[in-house]
């Protein structure tokens, strides 16, 4: 259906970045680890109750590094013999009962908890990604960039086989890694990726909370990992700033706007 302003001329333009009818129904985030949803999308939670957040890497490591302990657990302010992860996991769903979101958690390890910091190949992400994802009949999937840190990179790796798989019938965005995000030329060299690839990200603007009280309520649920995030991205004043969550959305460019790409 073409859109038409009020003299009932043709406007394709007012269709481009507002949610299209029926698409935000049933809306599934993806995040890599515990945290990451709230941190880049807690206001869009905010204002869409019933969202489902499957995090990929939240599993158990077969055992905890003791010696020396993994640099980020200690920032973090844990001990040998903790169960890191089952914390953070109780950490997630708190933050998660605050929004009205779902928690869905796959059992994936951290790539630094792997021999040799080796992540997890998205091939292999996408072979559990894709059976959660389709379980739940999304509209929308809500996929991170995957920006520097390996296991983000992975994560958006295996949501676009994912979304291969998934069909037509739904939709795809992306969200900004918060604290990645800043870090120079990432964002636009993920978005130039995706563009070269015929996979056009474009911002769009859906509903959000304009108030920040469920998402700073929520983000202190994690009070482990914000002490980490304080030390390596001075997180608390990046949070404190009147900055707006940012969504993109993935798909094809309009019909005859291929050439640009290739020139």
């Amino acid at each position: 259906m073409v859109e038409r302003n009020r003299f009932g001329d043709a406007a394709p333009m007012r269709e481009w970045g507002v949610p299209q009818p029926g698409e935000l129904d049933r809306v599934v985030i993806v995040s890599p680890h515990l945290d990451d949803a709230v941190l880049g999308c807690a206001n869009f939670m905010a204002a869409h109750s019933g969202v489902t957040v499957v995090t990929v890497f939240a599993g158990n490591p077969p055992a905890y590094p003791t010696d020396p302990m993994r640099k980020w657990d200690v920032q973090s302010g844990f001990a040998p013999g903790d169960d890191v992860m089952e914390t953070r996991r109780h950490e997630d769903d708190a933050a998660l009962a605050i929004l009205a979101a779902i928690p869905v958690h796959l059992e994936f390890v951290e790539h630094t908890y792997n021999p040799g910091d080796r992540p997890v190949a998205p091939e292999v992400v996408v072979e559990a990604l894709a059976p959660a994802l389709a379980a739940l009949s999304p509209t929308m999937v809500l996929s991170p960039f995957g920006l520097a840190n390996p296991d983000h990179d992975v994560t958006h790796r295996a949501c676009i086989l994912a979304r291969e798989r998934l069909g037509d019938d739904v939709s795809w965005w992306c969200y900004e890694d918060s604290g990645y995000k800043h870090i120079p030329g990432m964002l636009a060299w993920r978005v130039a990726s995706l563009f070269r690839r015929g996979i056009w990200p474009t911002p769009v603007c859906p509903p959000t909370s304009t108030h920040d009280t469920r998402k700073q309520a929520a983000i202190a649920c994690y009070p482990t990992q914000l002490l980490a995030l304080e030390d390596d991205w001075a997180i608390e004043a990046k949070l404190g700033a009147p900055a707006p969550e940012q969504f993109w959305r993935l798909a094809p460019p309009p019909p005859g706007w291929e050439r640009i790409a290739e020139d």
